[in-house]
């Protein structure tokens, strides 16, 4: 069970393949620009500086899945409270219904073993599972269902209409997302070619013409041009990446 969504910790392999890979593409674009064996390794190095950037991107992808599950769990909990169960039956039928469609390591299947070992072992409370859950998702549209259900029960209103307009809120949601990102996946690709295009250029005049090239190593206006295509690309990309991502 995650403590908090909102972060991500890299398991041994995954660090082991981040940071390999992270040090020979680094690596390997320092030479490219500097032809100095020293300076690469060294350069290498700063793959342990991204780290927390692709710990974000991890958590980013967590979220998609997370949201993903959570509105199939609602659907199964609407058609449950619709037969006239309580939401601590409908957590534990909802763990049996799912576990048809996902693996027992997904992320909702997780809470729901929890939640159900908790309703029938220590007969807790379903709401303090649910904004316990909420609590560690840091989800608005889980804190939001969450909190509409305690109103719900303390209050009384109709719980079954309630879960499932949730469900196609959510829905509605993911869907305005796969339209933007399909909307935007190709100039996202543009811009990240156009990006790479100075290391691209860069590597045909090594293989092609390196004595063209060759002043641009030999000399301290050189490095220092080499030295601003570099900042500039990196920038570039960065660029690329923040206005292109889209957040709803």
């Amino acid at each position: 069970m995650i403590k908090d969504y909102t972060k991500y910790e890299m398991n041994q392999r995954e660090k082991l393949i981040f940071t390999a890979s992270g040090y020979v593409i680094i690596g390997a674009a320092v030479f490219l620009f500097y032809h100095s064996l020293i300076l690469s390794i060294i350069a290498g190095g700063c793959i342990l500086w991204l780290a927390p950037l692709y710990e974000d991107f991890m958590v980013l992808r967590r979220y998609e899945k997370l949201d993903i599950q959570f509105k199939d769990l609602l659907y199964s909990l609407s058609a449950s409270v619709a037969a006239g169960r309580q939401m601590g039956e409908s957590l534990i039928e909802a763990d049996s219904n799912l576990k048809l469609i996902y693996r027992d390591e997904d992320l909702i299947m997780v809470e729901l073993s929890h939640m159900c070992t908790c309703i029938i072992e220590n007969n807790e409370s379903d709401a303090a599972l649910l904004i316990d859950f909420a609590d560690r998702a840091h989800s608005e549209d889980i804190s939001n269902f969450v909190q509409v259900y305690i109103t719900c029960r303390d209050l009384g209103g109709d719980l079954e209409q309630i879960i499932h307009r949730t469900a196609v809120i959510l829905n509605d949601k993911m869907t305005i997302r796969r339209e933007i990102k399909s909307i935007t996946a190709q100039r996202k690709l543009e811009g990240r070619m156009i990006a790479m295009m100075p290391v691209i250029m860069l590597a045909l005049l090594n293989i092609a013409s390196p004595s063209y090239i060759a002043p641009m190593y030999e000399t301290f206006i050189g490095r220092l041009i080499m030295t601003f295509c570099l900042a500039a690309s990196c920038w570039a990309i960065w660029m690329m990446e923040k206005l292109s991502s889209v957040e709803i």
